[in-house]
């Protein structure tokens, strides 16, 4: 687990450090104090994520634990699709909340966000049309 926190020598402001991952999605998220903007790939939330349900994903950590104007965040993801990027910066949010304060560590545990979704996509099995599906069967 690659968590650090850093101190900006010219500007005394402090920076954590922590990878969210989620079906096929990696997120480098940076939290530092702030006024509560998020960048996501240099972009602004709103224009990165179109829809608002994934928005409201990304912002559950902090919501609650009651702190979203406290820090500003910047994301790199890289792969999956938008819903399993906003799984990623979740996850990673909430693992760099745990370095800002231990405290909330059992908050963010009980309602789920720390733990790592593992669902990820079946793979297609030879022989077969897909993961799960089967040819009809012909008795004749």
């Amino acid at each position: 687990m690659a968590t650090t926190r850093r101190v900006n020598e010219k500007t005394a402001q402090k920076r954590w450090y922590a990878t969210g991952r989620r079906k096929e999605a990696t997120a480098r998220v940076y939290l530092s104090e702030g006024s509560g903007r998020i960048f996501i790939n240099g972009r602004e939330i709103d224009a990165y994520l179109a829809r608002p349900i994934l928005t409201m994903v990304v912002k559950q950590p902090l919501e609650l634990v009651e702190r979203a104007a406290d820090f500003d965040i910047k994301a790199t993801v890289r792969g999956g699709g938008l819903s399993g990027q906003a799984g990623a910066i979740r996850h990673g949010i909430a693992r760099a909340l745990t370095l800002v304060d231990p405290e909330l560590r059992g908050s963010l545990k009980t309602a789920g966000m720390i733990t790592r979704d593992a669902r990820a996509k079946e793979r297609k099995k030879y022989g077969q049309r897909g993961a799960r599906a089967r040819f009809q069967f012909s008795k004749r």
